[in-house]
C-alpha cells in the first residue's frame, strides 16, 4: 500500500472516529425529558415523543412494519385522513391486541406513550412489556370512540433481553386503535441530569445585586454574602400530638420544616369519638404549636372513606342520619379551621373505598366539596390517594382512575370552579421506586394544572430504604407540577408507621440524613459569598425563598448594609435585580 493510500486510510478512520466520538458524546447529552403530557380527547394524535425512540415504524406510516398481531386478535392498517394507524380486531382475550418485538437493557429508565382510541364507549387501555419472566406495566388511558388520548407511563427493568410490547383492555368487544407509539431509554445519568436542569428551571432564579455609592456610582469589589432564612418550596413531615410536650422533638422538627400535617388528631374518630361530643382541644394546641413556629398545616382529613376507620358510632347509621352527621361534620370541622390551613384532605382513600358513596349515592363526594367550598372554598381542596405513582400494578387508583374522580366531582352542579388539589400519598414499597413510572405519572397529573402534592411519603424498612428516600425525594423535589412535600413521619416511642426519620433520642437515622443532606443542598441555598465586578455586580442561582444580603465596602461609612430579598420564579420574565444603595 502507499504511503498516499495509508495516510488517506488513517484520515478517514480519524474521521471516521471523530464522527463516532461526535455521535456518543451526542447520545450522552442529548433528548432532554418531555414532560408534555395530554389529557384531552383529540381528533388528531400528537406526533410520537422522541420521534417514537427505539420503536419501529412509530406514526405507522410504513403499513404494519414491525408490527404482528398479540393473542387471537387481528389487525390491520387504517388511513383516516392523513392520519395511519393500526387497529387490533375480533379481540376474545383482554390482552389480544398489536405487538412489537422489542430489546431492553438492564439498569436503563424508559418512558414510553401512545395514542389510543377504541371502536366504541369509553374503555380502560392499558400498556405492557412481557418480558421472559412476566409482565411489566407501562400505563393506562381510558380510551374513547371518535377522538385520540395520550398514554404516557414508564418502566425499569430487571434483566436486559427481548420483550414483546403489547396493549390490554377487559372489554374485549372494542377494538383498540394505536397510534404515534414511543419508547425512550434513559441512562440513569442521564435521568439525574433532567432533575437537574429541572431544578435550575422551575425551583431556582439567578438574581443580580448591584452595589453603588450614594450618588448611585457603582462600588466594585465589594463583599456580598447572601444568606438564605426560608426557602418557599413546602417541605414538611407529620406530627403527632407527642410534639406537644417533648422540647427534643420540638427543636428536631422546627430546625427543618415549614409545613406540616397532624397524623390522627384531626380526623373524624380523633375529634367526635362518641356521637355529638366534639374535642378539638388536642389539634388546637397542636395548630397553635404550628403557627407559633411558622409552620403551615395542611388539613387532614374530613371524610376517609375506608370502612374500617369511620367512628364506632358511624357505622350504623342509617342514610339519612349519617347524612346528617357528615354535614355536621364538615361544617364543624373546616368552620372551626377555616383560613387557618393551607389545604383540606376532603375525601381520603376515595378511589380504593367508598363507605360514603356505598350508602349515600355516587355523587357523595362531589357533595362533599360542594360543601367545603361553600365554607372554606379559599384553601385548596384535595383529593388524597395511595398507590398512583407508587404501584402501577394498583388498577383502582392509576392517574386515569384519579383524573375521572377528578372530573366526576366536577361534574357536579356548582363544582365547576372548585379549588382542588392533587394529594399523592407516596407509600412505597421494599421494591425500588419506579423513576420512570413517577415521573410521567406527575407528567399525566400536571396536565391538570392543578397543585400537586406528596402529601404521605414514605418507603417501608428495608436495606435501600434511604437510599430509595433520597431517589423518591430527588424525582419529585424537580418535578415542576410538584407544589409540596409531606414526609409521612410523625414520631411514637413505639415506632412510627412505616418510616422513622430519627431515633427516640433524635439523632437522625440514615433517612433523616438524607432529609438533611438534601435540605442543606437541593432544597435550599447555602450562604454565597463574593464580590461585585468592575460595575458592582454580584451574580447568584438562588433557590426560591428569603434571604438576606449584607454587602461591605471600605469606602461605606457603615461597615456593612443588611437588605431583604424575596427570590421568586422568573420563567417567562427578566433577570431580578437588587439594587442597593450605600450611604457614602
Amino acid at each position: 500500500m502507499k504511503i498516499e493510500d495509508q495516510k488517506s486510510k488513517m484520515v478517514g478512520l480519524e474521521s471516521l472516529l471523530c464522527i463516532l466520538l461526535l455521535i456518543g458524546f451526542t447520545i450522552a447529552n442529548a433528548l432532554p425529558y418531555d414532560y408534555t403530557a395530554s389529557i384531552e380527547c383529540l381528533a388528531s394524535p400528537h406526533k410520537p415523543q422522541y420521534h417514537g425512540g427505539i420503536i419501529q415504524n412509530p406514526e405507522l406510516n410504513e403499513g404494519l412494519k414491525g408490527w404482528v398481531a398479540f393473542g387471537d386478535a387481528k389487525i390491520e392498517h387504517r388511513k383516516m385522513g392523513n392520519n395511519r394507524f393500526i387497529v387490533a380486531k375480533s379481540r376474545v382475550h383482554p390482552h389480544d391486541s398489536v405487538s412489537q418485538n422489542l430489546y431492553l437493557q438492564k439498569n436503563k429508565i424508559y418512558t414510553f406513550s401512545a395514542w389510543i382510541q377504541v371502536s366504541k364507549g369509553k374503555v380502560p387501555v392499558s400498556a405492557f412489556l412481557k418480558t421472559q419472566t412476566g409482565s411489566k406495566y407501562a400505563g393506562a388511558v381510558f380510551a374513547e370512540s371518535n377522538c385520540w388520548s395520550m398514554l404516557k407511563g414508564g418502566l425499569t427493568v430487571d434483566a436486559s433481553g427481548p420483550v414483546q410490547l403489547y396493549f390490554g383492555s377487559n372489554d374485549t368487544s372494542a377494538d383498540i386503535w394505536v397510534d404515534s407509539i414511543s419508547l425512550q431509554p434513559f441512562t440513569q445519568k442521564q435521568w439525574m441530569s433532567h432533575q437537574d436542569q429541572a431544578l435550575e428551571k422551575t425551583r431556582r432564579t439567578k438574581v443580580r445585586i448591584q452595589a453603588v455609592d450614594s450618588e448611585g456610582k457603582p462600588l466594585s469589589n465589594a463583599t456580598i454574602i447572601v444568606e438564605q432564612k426560608r426557602a418557599s418550596f413546602p417541605f414538611g413531615c407529620a406530627i403527632n400530638k407527642n410534639i406537644l410536650s417533648n422540647n427534643a422533638y420540638q427543636n428536631w422538627f422546627n430546625s427543618r420544616f415549614t409545613v406540616t400535617v397532624f397524623e390522627d388528631e384531626m380526623k373524624w374518630y380523633s375529634t367526635e369519638p362518641s356521637q355529638g361530643k366534639v374535642d378539638y382541644s388536642v389539634p388546637d394546641a397542636m395548630l397553635q404549636f404550628a403557627k407559633k413556629n411558622n409552620i403551615q398545616v395542611r388539613g387532614h382529613n374530613v371524610f376517609w372513606e375506608d370502612p374500617k376507620f369511620q367512628p364506632w358510632w358511624v357505622k350504623s347509621l342509617s342514610p339519612t342520619d349519617l347524612s346528617k352527621a357528615a354535614t355536621n361534620r364538615i361544617n364543624s370541622i373546616m368552620s372551626r379551621y377555616k383560613g387557618q390551613v393551607i389545604g383540606w384532605d376532603v375525601v381520603n382513600e376515595n378511589l380504593h373505598h367508598d363507605f360514603f358513596e356505598s350508602k349515600l349515592g355516587n355523587t357523595a363526594s362531589a357533595v362533599f366539596y360542594n360543601l367545603a367550598q361553600k365554607i372554606d372554598g379559599g384553601s385548596t381542596l384535595f383529593l388524597n390517594e395511595y398507590n398512583t405513582i407508587e404501584d402501577g400494578r394498583d388498577g383502582k387508583s392509576t392517574p386515569a382512575k384519579y383524573l375521572q374522580k377528578l372530573r366526576d366531582i366536577k361534574a357536579f352542579p356548582g363544582n365547576q370552579n372548585l379549588k382542588l388539589g392533587i394529594g399523592l400519598e407516596s407509600h412505597f414499597s421494599r421494591s425500588a421506586p419506579n423513576l420512570a413510572y413517577i415521573r410521567a405519572s406527575i407528567d399525566t397529573l400536571g396536565a391538570t394544572n392543578l397543585p400537586i402534592w406528596l402529601t404521605e411519603l414514605d418507603v417501608q424498612s428495608n436495606p435501600n430504604q434511604a437510599n430509595y428516600l433520597e431517589q423518591i425525594l430527588r424525582e419529585a423535589h424537580s418535578h415542576p407540577k410538584v407544589a409540596g412535600i409531606v414526609i409521612w413521619a410523625a414520631w411514637k416511642p413505639q415506632g412510627c408507621y412505616a418510616m422513622c426519620l430519627t431515633d427516640n433520642n433524635f439523632k437522625n437515622l440514615p433517612t433523616g440524613d438524607v432529609v438533611d443532606k438534601l435540605l442543606a443542598g437541593r432544597f435550599a441555598t447555602k450562604s454565597v459569598v463574593g464580590r461585585t465586578d468592575g460595575n458592582g455586580f454580584f451574580e447568584a442561582s438562588l433557590i426560591h425563598g428569603d434571604y438576606s444580603v449584607k454587602i461591605h465596602h471600605s469606602s461605606a461609612e457603615n461597615s456593612s448594609l443588611v437588605q431583604s430579598l424575596n427570590v421568586v420564579s422568573s420563567i417567562g420574565t427578566a433577570k431580578e435585580t437588587l439594587l442597593v444603595q450605600f450611604s457614602g
